[in-house]
């Protein structure tokens, strides 16, 4: 991870993205392709449960990633086995960029994952459930 730091994300309210959805904790992040500088912004959901950061297979040419030549594997999850493509890809928040992490984009998935691995693993991460609010900050060094 890059070590510069803006602010911190205090306080950020969870959001509802369809109706009738609970609140969930997303994060507006610009997702790039290293390669091309090209840029998609998007919210992605903070998922503790993921290993890896995951994100939807239509993205990919959005940022002119040919998905099928991406890093195929077999990846399992909640609704079973499905395909995803490995690309290099870096993902900046406010204040914050990775460097460039291999994500999986995958066919079945509507919705961006943020996971352990290659992203929630380098902050300290706050969940306040009831106020429906998060934090995330770079840990004390």
């Amino acid at each position: 991870f890059s070590s510069y730091l803006l602010m911190p994300i205090r306080d950020y309210p969870f959001s509802i993205t369809r109706p009738g959805d609970l609140a969930r904790p997303y994060l507006p992040i610009t997702i790039i392709n290293p390669d091309t500088d090209k840029r998609l912004k998007v919210f992605a959901l903070i998922d503790t449960g993921a290993d890896e950061c995951a994100f939807p297979a239509a993205f990919a040419p959005l940022i002119r990633h040919n998905l099928q030549a991406g890093q195929q594997k077999k990846i399992s999850t909640g609704n079973g086995v499905t395909l995803a493509y490995g690309h290099t890809t870096r993902i900046e928040i406010e204040g914050f960029a990775t460097q460039d992490v291999m994500i999986d984009f995958m066919p079945n998935l509507n919705i961006p994952l943020l996971g352990v691995k290659s992203f929630l693993s380098n902050f300290v991460l706050t969940v306040d459930y009831p106020n429906k609010l998060f934090s995330l900050m770079l840990p004390d060094k």
